[in-house]
Parts: structure tokens; C-alpha cells; sequence
């Protein structure tokens, strides 16, 4: 084999040149003739551009590499390869070079993620050289000799140490040769190959492996098993968990590990892994947690003989030291299309809807074909066949008396303006993403019939189903769903009316409009302030507000009359009192000098938010500050003066503006506005009347309180017509949900169905994950802030469509995580530690794609990383490899040892060393002669199974 010359060498050729040319010419040296022989020939000219590139390499280190053009082959970006093309005779060649950027030196062998042949030989960065060929490979064995030649003289050239690889034979062999100049006069050299198919059946175990291992260095002719020979040992099982057989009776039993419960289903059905999710009542959702790999190590150890093998294979993988566990979790970025099925996909087609509902003017016009405004719509839209339509309505009617409407929501919804998760138009919504492909016909179709439903309950007067009738009206939630309180309220008063009808007349006590708790108002202070707020609110014309002096009415009315009365019977000279519901603290009436009674009163009428609207507008259009304000609640505002007059006979005007308004009775001493009881016969003729006054507008000429308290007559509570007109309402819901225009339903229905999907999703236990919650939570945020625009009454433009399908986005990302989250809590309810530590890992991986709405199927799955499995955590682990089924193991012939529950290996992989002590003077730079040194003179790397096993060895020598 030819080498490059030395240094001096290329010195002596350049002078015997030099002499030459001063020969032939005194007067110049001619350099630009130089020849160097040394690169002649082809063989020497590839030799130098190999050289060439490695000092480069060499000369740019592993940091400036990765910063210019570098390849990395792993998520974990551990590994890196560059490339450079050679050409040699008619030939092109391929030269890589692999390295690792860290300067650390290599990990663990059965933990880092590497290259094959990392893992093969033991060896950190590495050149790799072959043909620029379909095949990759040399398949004729002078060439591949020739080339790891030229490379390893390159290398020792370049003073480098980096081990060089051909791969040779058929590609499915993944067969290599290589060298590496060790720095001193050992060279170490590598051999790879494997076996496909028909692998001998001792080498199928362990003792056989050893035996090969140990031919290896022992002599020919010696009886391997008879004698002793010490080598290193170390060996890794990589166990997989089976993939689901969709022909298997999947039984759940044993699957809620420590739960000690048995599963509400009937174990001889199969079920899905997700039944006891809160979503599984709407869709199932594939598992994004597949599986996992378990991994266990063997440490190193010395080994004697093949018997100590034979143990070592019958060793339970409970004996390894160290477990190791890397999940396969799917990305699967693709739930918006349409073969994904899951909230944010039945979200997508809502917001489509909604785009399609601004071309008609009533919902009916969807219903016909030949009516309806839109190709589009006449092309896709489906309706579900009647039968299905009954059914939907038969679930979405139900009358569940166990609903609970308070743990529907949390803080974080409240900020959307939807309806309760468990209410019926939410229920409505949710039924609505399912019903067909959730176009506008389909809507359309389910909305009418749903209305002739609640139709016929008001005819019926049947109590309507998921509705509270609690006697208030939640403002903060959607019209539809404050019109359905409205209509419940309805429904229950009339049965109200009509039982008391059928049992018989009624006397003023048991009168329904006065039916409160039965609080006393002997100490009526609180309630005096309430009312002074109350003012507040009549004062800036603010009618909505007024919502709130129902329950202020109620609590001026919790006492029951009869026992009252009793407590105050007037004197046979007395007017008679009417209607009261106690004395207020010390007050006394100005006029007479009795105690003042505060009256039963009727409550405020209900309103939805569209009255409380139309109220403001007329307000704001008729501009009279106050007089006006008072006019719209003329008929509430006679009504408690009437009651007042009824309890107080000889009450004047100012009177009631003390109770009712204390703010617009202003003293001229700092004293109470009335007296005490005790006080009453001593200030009676020095201080009685007290010394103050109306306030100004309350004095005007012409104020509207005056005069409608001079009109009001005295009538109690009970013989006043009620405020409330139940039926007349009624009809007014009925009407406005018949004639509602269908970009108002399907707006109300995007909000409502957000917030409820959302409810849904966040009723998943998923183990307490932080990084979870905090996603839910700002997914809530982010829907809140998005969804605002649905609320202004403003015209919807294609931005705001598209704002929608980008929350749409965004909802998928934090479902997937969502419910990869409660995959792992349900596999892990004994090992939280693990589930949080994989999905705290997952979540890193995740993060940045979620709301992009991207496909990548090339990193569909997520790199895993391996995690450690304490030894409490064991048991655990090891029960998710549930023996397999006859389906699963039929074809199976369990051919290896060190079976986990009936589970083989789907890798084996043994790596065995043999070191020797050399003596310094082998070293070239060594100078203590006497001094030994270890190096491993045999390693050889063995992975696969029965049915495909690959071999590397390395041998150090000297030759």
C-alpha cells in the first residue's frame, strides 16, 4: 500500500527542483514549473481531496458546523452529519461525517439516542464513505477495501482519530467494515452484518451469543463449554405493549388500576377507552397514548460460563436495575379534518353555518330546497331522517331532575355570554353539532321541531325540562336561554294559578304574589339601606337595574301577614291596617305619631335583557331626566305606594319617601329621621315633627311620585292585579323563538356551543396536571375575547368568520391535549408522578404547533424520551402489558427468555467486552516502559430477536 510522503520528503523534491532550474537558467527560479509526484495518480489525487475536506472538518469543530450547513437527524439534536461529494476515476462517492456536538464525551449506551453504529461499535463521531448509488453500498470487496484504505491514510495524514465505514454487501444486510486509528500502533478494526432470516437456534439464546463472542479470541480447538472465560456483560430488553385487536372483547376490568371499582358496563360488550370521559357522551376519541416501550437494564457484570447465561435468560425482567419507559404518543394535528371527529371539528362546521345563515331572512327558508339562498347549501346539506330527528328530541327533552346548573360552569365560562353547560338550549346546541354534518338545513330542521316541542309544553303546562325555576332571570347569559327562563317562569306560575284554582278560593295570606320566607322586619335597617340603593338605580334611569329590587321587594315582604298582625293589632279608634309586614325599627309615621309599617309589596315584573333594552331606548329618546324614569315604572312604583297606604292609613306622602327613599329626605340636625320608641312621649312635644325636609326634586311643583301617590288608592298587596302577566309573556316567548332570524340563532348557538364544549371538556379529570389547567384556563380567555364581537349587534364580515375558524384552531390544540392529558391520568392512576413528568414532556414537543392548524405528518409522532420507572412505579407499568389474546398470539412461538406477563422482547440487545492489560511500550509516545494500561481488545454487539439478529465486532490489534 502507498503513502504519502513526510514533510521532509515534499522539502527535498522541491530543493532538487530548485537546483535544476538555477542549472538551466542563472537569471530566475522558476517555481510556476513545480511538479509533485506524489499526487501522479488518481488513487493519490482522492487520497488529498479526502485529506482536504477532513482538515476543514477538523478546522471548523462541531460548533461551526452546526451553525453552517449541518444536518440534524434527531429531535433531540444530538446528532449532526455534513456532507461532502468525491469523485474517484469514473466514480462518485459520498463522504459524512457524524458527530455529536457536545464535548461530553457519549452517554449511556442503552439510554442517548443515536446512529446504528454508535450503538454498534461503541464510537462517538465517525466518517462513513460510499458510492453516490441507488444502493448505497460497495458491493465488490477490492473496492471497499480500496476506499477505507484512502480514508484511513487520509486520517492518519490529518492526525485524526474519527473511526471510518464502508457499508458493503445487499443494503438489507446493513453490513459495514471500517477502521480507526487508535493513536498509538494498535488499530482497532470493525466488522458489521446480520442474519434476516433463519437464525440458527442457538443464537437464539443467550448461551449461544456467548459461546460466538467467546470463538472469537479462544482457540479452535478448545471445548467452549468446558472451560471458564471471564467477559464483560451487559444486556437491554426493549418490550412493546400490543396493539389493540379490534376483534378482542376489550374488558376494563383490571384496566382502572387501583381504583378498586368495578366498571357501571356490561364487561361482556367492548368498550372504548374514553367511556368514562365527560366527551364520550358526544364522540370517542381515538387514543393519542398508542402504547409504550419498556425498557430494562442489566448492568454490566462478569460472566464465567454459558451456565450463568442460562440463569441470566431465565431471569424475570423484575431483576433488571433499571427500568426505563418511552410512550408513543400521536400528535395527530389532523382532528379538524373530516374522518377526525371531536368538538373543534363540529365547531368548524357551526362557524360554516353561521356564515350561511346570513343569505335568508327566517329560518324556514332553509327548510325547502327550492327556497333556500345558497348552491352551497342546496349541495351539501344533509337532514337526518325523521327517526333520527325523534330521537335527538327525545334526549334533548328529558326531564332530568338531577341536573345541577351551578356545577355546569366555572369563573372562567361566566365571561362568555352562552348559556349553562346542563341548561336546554346549551343541550340544544351540543345535540345540534352532531345532527347531521351540523349544516344550516340541518339547524334549521332541528330548530323548528324544537320550538313545536316547547310549544306543546305551554299548551300542556307541563314544567319544561332543564330549565330552573328559581324566579329569576340570568342577564349574563344569551337571550334564547333568558327567554326559556322567562317561559319556564311562565309555565310555573300558570300551574301555580290553576292548582290554587282547582283546590278553592284563597284568602289574602295564602295569596301566591306574597308567598316569601317568613323573616321579620323588626329590624329593618339593612333593608332601608338595599332601598336607598334602589333609588340610586331609579335615579339614573337605569331600568335594567332594577332587576335587583326584586329580591328587595321580597325581603321588605318576608314575614306572613296573619302573625304580624297579630304583633301590631290596632286600637278599636285606629283605621284598619292592611297588608303589613312589621314595624320598621323606630320610625314613626310624621302625621300621627305611630309606629310605621312596612307593607307587603309585589315583585318587580321579570324582564329579559330585550325589554330592559327597549326600556333604555325610550328613555334615551324621550331625554326627561327624571319625571320620565318615574313614568316607565309608574305602574310598580303605584303599586308599593298603594301597599304602603294600606299598612300605614295615616301616612302622608313624606312618609313613604323615608321608607322608600331615604336619600331624598334630608334633616336639618344630625339626628335619625324619626324617633325611637322609647323617646317617642318625650320628644313629643318639643321635638315632634322632626326637623327636615323633601329633597328639591322630590319638592318640585309637579313631581311625578306626588302625583301618582295622590292617585294611588290604599289597596294591599293581595287585591292588587299583579304585575306579572304570566300568559301574556309567554306569548311573547313563543313568538320571538317562532320568528328569530337566523343569524341571531346561530350567533346565540356559536357562543353557546363554545362555552358548553369547553364545560364539557373541563369536567375531565385529568389528575390535577398544572400545565393543563392552565391551558383550559386560558382557553376560556381566548374564547371570550374572540366571541365578543357576537355580542355588539353588529353586521358579521368575512374577518369575523375567519377570526372564528382560527378559534376553532386553537380549541382543537387544547382538546388533543386535553385528552392526551387524560389518556395518561387514566394509565397512570397509581403513578401520577409518571403521567404528570410525560405530559409536562409531551407539552414541551406540542406547544408550538398548537392553533397553527398545520398537517405534518412527518412529525406526527412526538419524539419520546425515556423515563425512568421507580421501583414502586413497577408494578404499574407492568400491568399495562396484559397477557396477550389467542387472537394476538397464535402465530407467536415464544422462542427468547425473559417473558414480562407472557410478553417477549421485540429487542434484545447484548453487548459483550473483553479488556486486556497492554504494557506502555507498546505506546509510541509512552515513556514509563513498566506502565500497564486496559484497553478493550474485543467488543461485540448483538441486537434483534429469534427471527433477525445483527452482529458488530470490534477487535484491537496491533498487526
Amino acid at each position: 500500500m502507498k503513502t504519502t510522503p513526510s514533510g521532509s520528503e515534499y522539502h527535498l523534491n522541491g530543493m532538487n527542483t530548485l537546483i535544476r532550474s538555477r542549472s538551466g537558467n542563472q537569471h530566475t527560479a522558476e517555481f510556476e514549473h513545480f511538479k509533485d509526484f506524489t499526487i501522479a495518480s488518481a488513487w493519490e489525487r482522492f487520497i488529498s481531496e479526502i485529506e482536504a475536506v477532513c482538515r476543514q472538518w477538523l478546522a471548523d469543530g462541531a460548533k461551526n458546523l452546526v451553525e453552517k450547513s449541518a444536518i440534524c437527524l434527531d429531535a433531540a439534536k444530538s446528532i449532526y452529519k455534513v456532507r461532502s461529494e468525491l469523485k474517484y476515476s469514473t466514480k462518485n462517492y459520498i463522504m459524512d461525517y457524524y458527530f455529536e456536538p457536545s464535548s461530553q464525551g457519549r452517554g449511556a449506551d442503552w439510554i442517548t439516542p443515536s446512529h446504528d453504529l454508535q450503538q454498534s461499535f461503541g464510537v462517538k463521531d465517525f466518517l462513513v464513505i460510499a458510492p453516490q448509488s441507488a444502493s448505497g453500498v460497495v458491493l465488490d470487496a477490492p473496492e471497499a477495501s480500496k476506499l477505507l484504505s484512502a480514508v484511513a491514510i487520509a486520517l492518519s495524514n490529518c492526525a485524526s482519530l474519527w473511526p471510518a465505514f464502508v457499508p458493503v454487501h445487499d443494503p438489507s444486510r446493513r453490513a459495514y467494515i471500517g477502521i480507526q486509528n487508535m493513536g498509538t500502533i494498535f488499530t482497532r478494526r470493525f466488522e458489521a452484518d446480520r442474519i434476516g432470516s433463519q437464525v440458527p437456534i442457538k443464537l437464539m439464546h443467550l448461551e449461544g451469543l456467548y459461546e460466538l463472542f467467546v470463538s472469537k479470541f479462544a482457540y479452535s480447538t478448545v471445548d467452549l463449554s468446558m472451560h471458564l472465560f471471564e467477559v464483560h456483560f451487559k444486556m437491554k430488553l426493549t418490550y412493546r405493549t400490543l396493539p389493540t385487536d379490534d376483534d378482542d372483547e376489550v374488558e376494563r376490568n383490571a384496566e382502572f388500576q387501583g381504583t378498586g371499582e368495578q366498571p357501571e358496563v356490561d364487561t361482556n360488550k367492548k368498550v372504548q377507552w374514553d367511556y368514562v370521559c365527560p366527551w364520550s357522551e358526544w364522540y370517542s376519541a381515538e387514543d393519542p397514548a398508542k402504547g409504550l416501550e419498556l425498557i430494562t437494564v442489566w448492568s454490566e457484570r462478569s460472566i464465567l460460563s454459558s451456565l450463568d447465561m442460562a440463569e441470566l435468560e431465565n431471569a424475570s425482567p423484575f431483576d433488571a436495575e433499571k427500568w426505563l419507559m418511552s410512550p408513543n404518543i400521536s400528535l395527530n394535528l389532523e382532528i379538524l379534518d373530516k374522518s377526525m371527529v371531536g368538538f373543534a371539528s363540529q365547531l368548524h362546521l357551526l362557524v360554516n353555518a353561521l356564515d350561511s345563515s346570513l343569505e335568508a331572512q327566517y329560518v324556514e327558508d332553509f327548510v325547502s330546497v327550492e327556497n333556500s339562498g345558497s348552491e352551497n347549501v342546496n349541495s351539501s346539506a344533509v337532514i337526518p331522517p325523521p327517526t333520527v330527528l325523534d330521537r335527538v328530541l327525545k334526549e334533548l327533552l328529558h326531564d332530568d331532575t338531577k341536573l345541577n346548573f351551578v356545577n355546569g360552569e366555572t369563573n372562567n365560562s361566566q365571561a362568555i355570554k352562552g348559556a349553562p353547560l346542563n341548561s336546554l338550549f346549551a343541550q340544544f346546541c351540543l345535540h345540534a353539532l352532531w345532527f347531521g354534518n351540523c349544516n344550516i338545513r340541518a339547524i334549521a330542521v332541528l330548530w323548528i321541531e324544537f320550538v313545536h316541542e316547547i310549544r306543546w309544553y305551554w299548551e300542556e303546562l307541563q314544567p319544561l325540562p332543564r330549565m330552573p325555576t328559581n324566579g329569576t332571570i340570568d342577564l349574563s347569559t344569551c337571550l334564547i336561554h333568558q327567554k326559556l327562563q322567562m317561559f319556564a317562569l311562565c309555565i310555573e306560575k300558570l300551574r301555580q294559578e290553576k292548582q290554587e284554582q282547582d283546590g278553592g278560593a284563597k284568602t289574602d295570606d295564602d295569596d301566591d304574589s306574597v308567598e316569601n320566607s317568613s323573616q321579620s322586619f323588626s329590624d329593618a335597617s339593612p333593608s332601608l339601606e338595599v332601598y336607598d340603593d334602589s333609588f340610586a338605580e331609579y335615579d339614573s334611569k337605569k331600568p335594567s337595574d332594577n332587576l335587583l329590587r326584586s329580591s328587595v321587594a321580597t325581603s321588605k315582604s318576608n314575614s306572613n301577614q296573619q302573625n304580624l298582625a297579630g304583633a301590631t293589632d290596632p286600637s278599636p279608634s285606629e283605621p284598619t291596617r292592611k297588608g303589613s309586614a312589621g314595624v320598621v325599627g323606630s320610625m314613626m309615621l310624621l302625621k300621627s305619631q305611630q309606629q310605621m309599617h312596612a307593607p307587603l309589596t309585589q315583585n318587580l315584573p321579570l324582564m329579559t335583557e330585550d325589554m330592559h333594552e327597549e326600556r333604555l331606548q325610550a328613555v334615551e329618546a324621550l331625554g326627561d331626566s327624571f319625571s320620565f324614569s318615574a313614568q316607565l315604572e309608574k305602574e310598580t312604583l303605584s303599586s308599593d305606594m298603594s301597599a304602603f297606604k294600606a299598612a300605614n292609613p295615616d301616612a302622608v306622602f313624606e312618609d313613604f319617601i323615608r321608607w322608600h327613599s331615604p336619600r331624598d329626605w334630608e334633616n336639618d340636625d344630625s339626628g335619625e329621621p324619626g324617633v325611637s320608641q322609647a323617646d317617642a312621649n318625650k320628644f313629643a312635644n318639643t321635638k315632634w315633627p322632626p326637623r327636615g325636609r323633601l329633597s328639591k326634586r322630590m319638592s318640585d311643583n309637579g313631581n311625578s311620585w306626588r302625583k301618582i301617590w295622590n292617585d294611588a288608592p290604599a289597596v294591599p298587596v293581595s287585591e292588587q292585579k299583579p304585575l306579572f302577566d304570566p300568559k301574556r309573556e309567554g306569548e311573547k316567548v313563543l313568538h320571538y323563538l317562532e320568528t328569530v332570524r337566523p343569524h341571531l340563532l346561530l350567533e346565540q348557538m356559536v357562543c353557546t356551543a363554545f362555552k358548553a364544549a369547553a364545560d364539557t371538556l373541563n369536567h375531565t379529570d385529568f389528575g390535577g396536571l398544572k400545565l393543563m389547567k392552565s391551558r383550559m384556563e386560558q382557553l376560556y380567555v381566548t374564547m371570550a375575547s374572540a366571541l365578543k364581537f357576537l355580542q355588539r349587534k353588529k353586521t358579521i364580515d368575512s374577518e369575523h368568520i375567519e377570526d372564528l375558524k382560527r378559534l376553532c384552531d386553537i380549541f382543537k390544540s387544547v382538546e388533543q391535549l386535553l385528552i392526551t392529558a387524560a389518556s395518561l391520568h387514566l394509565k397512570f392512576l397509581r403513578a401520577p408522578r409518571l403521567s404528570e413528568e410525560i405530559f409536562n414532556d409531551f407539552y414541551k414537543v406540542y406547544l408550538p404547533r398548537m392553533g397553527t392548524g398545520a398537517e405534518n405528518r412527518e412529525t406526527d409522532m412526538v419524539p419520546s424520551k425515556k423515563h425512568q420507572i421507580l421501583p414502586r412505579e413497577r408494578e404499574v407499568v407492568a400491568g399495562m402489558f396484559t397477557p396477550p389474546t389467542a387472537n394476538q398470539s397464535w402465530r407467536k412461538v415464544l422462542s427468547m427468555g425473559n417473558l414480562l406477563n407472557g410478553h417477549e422482547p421485540i429487542l434484545r440487545e447484548i453487548i459483550f467486552s473483553k479488556r486486556d492489560h497492554v504494557s506502555g511500550s507498546y505506546y509510541a509516545g509512552s515513556e514509563d516502559g513498566g506502565h500497564l494500561q486496559e484497553i478493550e481488545t474485543y467488543r461485540m454487539y448483538m441486537s434483534g430477536t429469534s427471527n433477525d439478529i445483527s452482529v458488530a465486532l470490534a477487535v484491537a490489534s496491533c498487526d
